[in-house]
């Protein structure tokens, strides 16, 4: 109904599984989650890790009603430890005096600091509370160990766009959501499930704005909402895009990845996320410096001239204008030939000397003495015969150049100067 003031997502919010839209892999019969929310798992503590609007919340509270506990919620974002101490010892007293569960639905615990995160630890030991904590962030790496050993994680996905729509329609016509009151046509039905890209919030939020913006142009109920009304409500659609989180090092690996593959189009898609979602343009750029050296190499040394240059550009012109050269270097390397030598050269040597591979310098090579030193330049050649490796490193080859690009060149020119270097063997 448009004359509610409680929003449209906080109405339609699941009651009980049958519910709770998608997820069809994580309730699965005999899963985790499946169990906790039958209450066949007991007190078992769950931590629920996916992106924005997948039903973390949703399912936490549908898994405290089921189970008759009584339901706390905190935000790791505006909580602290005295607001987690707080709530521990209320739900002790509940416990030992009333014998009633409490399930404390922690979100964005990743946001907790270790020590934060410790706090939890005696009371999920202990049974006083049940803990649903919810990220968007790997728990592996977002979790203290303690926590996760003592918890079910459960791994939840984006919607599929059937089931944004199904939720969608669900609202349309449920007494708690708009009874009615409006309806979409098709393209503007298909316009809300794209824009959603599998959020369920964002989908109802959407639906919700668009509502409005309808019966603004209407003025009667019921209405219809159009394709214009939803522009007319959302003057942009941010990108799903935490540039602390998982997604941020999800689309940069998909671009570094897209560009490694040679593939330009993929490239500038994930290029133009990054940029609309609002990263650093810097932090972009060193990343297209890093691939010129490590992926493109000596197969095209100009890759990195070329991206060097769009770095000190981005950081001469900065934005929007330094989306150009991001978008140049990004192109310009994904479609040049790749080797990845000179990474697995200095790799290689590396591990050589981080195992103690290192022999004393070579005498007529040391800076005090030099005794013995032939100068190359003296031979017209320039180069000659000379020991630069000792004895035990000989047989180590470094540097195996591909015959790929402008790299095919010096594959050939590489293995005239090791036999003049030295020797015929």
């Amino acid at each position: 109904m448009l004359n509610d003031s409680t929003p449209l997502a906080a109405r339609m919010r699941p009651r009980d599984r049958s519910e709770i839209a998608g997820q069809t892999k994580a309730l699965a019969p005999g899963s985790p989650l499946d169990r906790l929310l039958s209450g066949t798992a007991g007190a078992q503590s769950v931590i629920l890790w996916g992106p924005p609007g997948s039903g973390k919340t949703s399912i936490a509270h549908v898994i405290a009603s089921t189970s008759g506990r009584k339901l706390e919620q905190l935000s790791a974002i505006s909580a602290g430890v005295k607001e987690v101490r707080a709530v521990i010892e209320k739900a002790r007293e509940d416990s030992e005096l009333y014998d009633k569960s409490t399930c404390l639905f922690l979100d964005e615990i990743h946001r907790f600091s270790k020590s934060q995160q410790d706090s939890l630890l005696p009371a999920v030991e202990a049974g006083w509370i049940t803990l649903i904590a919810a990220t968007t962030e790997n728990p592996s790496f977002s979790v203290i160990a303690p926590l996760l050993s003592r918890s079910i994680s459960v791994a939840l996905e984006p919607l599929e766009d059937h089931e944004v729509e199904d939720l969608v329609s669900r609202a349309v016509s449920s007494p708690r959501g708009l009874a009615s009151e409006v309806s979409l046509t098709p393209g503007a039905m298909q316009l809300v499930v794209r824009l959603a890209s599998g959020d369920a919030r964002r989908a109802l939020t959407t639906l919700e704005a668009a509502s409005f913006s309808s019966f603004t142009r209407t003025g009667e109920l019921p209405t219809e909402i159009s394709e214009d009304d939803i522009a007319a409500a959302l003057t942009s659609n941010p990108a799903r895009y935490d540039r602390a989180g998982d997604m941020h090092y999800d689309v940069i690996s998909a671009f570094i990845k897209s560009v490694r593959g040679s593939d330009a189009d993929a490239a500038i898609h994930y290029l133009a996320r990054m940029i609309d979602a609002g990263e650093d343009p810097r932090f972009i750029a060193r990343r297209l410096v890093i691939l010129a050296a490590e992926d493109v190499g000596l197969a095209d040394p100009n890759a990195l001239v070329i991206a060097t240059a769009a770095a000190d550009a981005v950081a001469f012109i900065g934005m929007p204008e330094a989306r150009i050269p991001l978008a140049e270097a990004t192109i310009y390397l994904a479609t040049s030939p790749k080797s990845n030598s000179a990474y697995l050269a200095i790799n290689e040597a590396l591990e050589d000397v981080r195992n103690g591979l290192t022999p004393p310098i070579l005498k007529h090579l040391r800076s005090a003495t030099g005794v013995g030193y032939q100068y190359p330049h003296d031979d017209p050649r320039g180069i000659l015969e000379q020991e630069y490796l000792p004895k035990k490193l000989l047989k180590r080859n470094y540097y195996n150049p591909k015959a790929l690009g402008a790299e095919r060149e010096r594959l050939a020119l590489w293995n005239v100067l090791k036999s003049l270097i030295r020797g015929k063997k």
